[in-house]
């Protein structure tokens, strides 16, 4: 069996140089968020050979320190080698059965959907988990029409694996999607541009707790 997702879920999606601008490392960034309630580091260094990968990924693993999960964006042999709970692929790929057969059992597979279609093929070809975007306008995909949460939640409603959100996520609208039904929220400005990552990932988690419904 394939680790269980934390839930509700706040995914730190990376980007060094976004950190780095803030004049800070990576794994520095990393290691505040997560102190800070951030419970799945995605590693996404998408222009970075297998072999700088997991000498990057080595360090963000060591300043999670096992307090969250480790995924890593589209490369199986640098999960495999960094011993990562799962790889998450592009809403694109062209293979997601082959993945599934690839991983195993062991591993989490979480591709990207930006439709209802998408996510519902996703499913079908064993994902464990849709990451459903762009829920709100962002500056990393400036061109894509939000879904909204009423998008959302039809979404959620329509499949049977649970969705994390991302896409112009915030503390101001992460409980309207947790309450709209998504097992979690991931963000990359939130945090890694953030003053503070670890502040950023405090007010992120009040959030998705006040969307959380009541046990």
């Amino acid at each position: 069996m394939p680790p269980a997702m934390p839930r509700p879920a706040l995914v730190l999606v990376t980007d060094r140089r976004r950190a780095e601008s803030r004049g800070r490392t990576l794994e520095e960034a990393v290691a505040a968020a997560v102190e800070g309630g951030a419970d799945v580091v995605q590693l996404r260094e998408k222009d970075l050979s297998t072999a700088v990968l997991v000498t990057l990924g080595t360090r963000v693993r060591d300043a999670i320190a096992g307090r969250a999960l480790l995924l890593v964006n589209g490369d199986a042999d640098a999960a495999v080698a960094l011993g990562a709970a799962g790889v998450p692929l592009p809403a694109d790929a062209r293979d997601i059965a082959g993945a599934r057969t690839r991983l195993g059992g062991q591993m989490l597979l979480s591709v990207a959907a930006h439709s209802l279609e998408e996510a519902r093929r996703a499913a079908e070809a064993g994902a464990d988990i849709v990451q459903l975007g762009t829920a709100f306008a962002s500056a990393s995909h400036p061109g894509a029409t939000p879904l909204g949460v009423d998008g959302v939640r039809a979404i959620c409603r329509s499949l049977n694996v649970p969705v994390i959100a991302i896409g112009g996520v915030t503390a101001d609208n992460a409980a309207a999607l947790i309450a709209a039904g998504v097992a979690g929220v991931a963000v990359i400005g939130a945090m890694l541009d953030a003053p503070d990552p670890r502040d950023a990932a405090s007010a992120l988690r009040r959030a998705i707790a006040a969307g959380a419904p009541a046990r």
